[in-house]
């Protein structure tokens, strides 16, 4: 690859913010939105960066986003904070609430965001991550749209719901996994529907409940959830706590509003954060010493840790610069000149 091709995660992010500021996203949004997706590309996770832009930039285009919408804390000073990001995009919410939320969960041990009417379309690590550093352990949740079959059905109901979970540590990287219930993420599909590859086995049914390898197929049929009943278990319980417990749309009814899985999909999301030290205070032990114990323990096994490879990449990336092909760089010339 061509020394061109290498860009510093700065300047991506700066690059990325200039994109969406072009198609009139206010600029304090914008700037949360280039850090997301270059974040993607520095982490080595393809599927949640410079492809993103381009369901970003369609849902502008399409006015199924405000690209101004200032997001909106509601704060009563309970456990429960909410954040209305005004039919805007998901991250610059979180990145308005985060520093309440992170103060409410130390002030009272545990502390929940509920993010309402936004879009979605990045992972949920940039949440318990940000909290992590703050000394936090974080669970973060939403729903998606309709694409997932229930275990043993066949047709769209769940979303592919992601989860994510973030355990701080001192001195290194957090611990934090970050998973769609579905068998693989939706991108996973699209990224080998354009390169011509087909899916594995076990991902997904065509619209016959028939298995299928072809993503074009899967696309047009219904992804599986990872786990089977397990994994249909829990993306249920995604759609009940991230959506009908907060009033906000389910997966099948984001599906309908948006108007097809063509387009990112609109729902609440739902972020908790915990204070280890306030649940250990009266043991007498330290949390973050025990949970050390552990995590130490599965590496000895020779077991690697959920992210590792996803740090291990982010080092790279801002030591040598995070190198993209040439499709992304003409993807990304593409954008500026829309």
């Amino acid at each position: 690859m061509a020394d061109a091709n290498v860009i510093t995660y700065e300047a991506l992010v700066a690059r990325v913010g200039r994109i969406f500021l072009r198609h009139g996203v206010r600029p304090e949004s914008a700037r949360v939105l280039g850090r997301v997706i270059a974040a993607g590309e520095r982490d080595n996770c393809q599927s949640h960066g410079i492809y993103r832009i381009e369901g970003c930039l369609q849902v502008l285009a399409a006015g199924k986003v405000d690209p101004v919408a200032v997001p909106e804390i509601h704060d009563a000073g309970g456990p429960v904070i909410e954040v209305d990001a005004g039919g805007g995009f998901s991250n610059p919410a979180f990145d308005a609430a985060e520093g309440v939320l992170a103060s409410r969960a130390r002030e009272t041990g545990l502390a929940a965001l509920v993010i309402r009417n936004c879009l979605h379309f990045s992972a949920l690590w940039h949440d318990v991550e940000a909290l992590a550093a703050e000394g936090l352990a974080a669970l973060s949740m939403c729903p998606s749209y309709a694409v997932v079959a229930p275990a043993g059905g066949r047709e769209p109901l769940l979303g592919t719901n992601p989860l994510a979970f973030g355990w701080p540590r001192r001195g290194g990287h957090p611990y934090v996994f970050d998973f769609a219930t579905s068998v693989a993420a939706r991108g996973e599909i699209e990224l080998r529907r354009r390169a011509g590859a087909p899916i594995p086995e076990g991902w997904a049914v065509d619209r016959y409940g028939n298995p299928t390898t072809d993503p074009e197929a899967a696309l047009a049929g219904a992804m599986l959830p990872f786990g089977g009943h397990k994994g249909s278990a829990i993306s249920t319980m995604i759609e009940l706590l991230a959506g009908a417990m907060l009033g906000e749309f389910m997966s099948r009814e984001a599906l309908e509003v948006i108007g097809g899985a063509g387009f990112l999909p609109r729902h609440g999301a739902l972020v908790l954060a915990f204070d280890p030290r306030r649940f250990a205070a009266r043991s007498g032990r330290d949390p973050l010493a025990e949970g050390e114990r552990l995590l130490t323990a599965i590496g000895a096994q020779g077991a690697r840790l959920p992210s590792e490879r996803r740090f291990a990449a982010r080092e790279v990336a801002l030591r040598d610069g995070i190198a993209l092909t040439d499709a992304e760089i003409a993807q990304l010339d593409a954008f500026e000149t829309r």
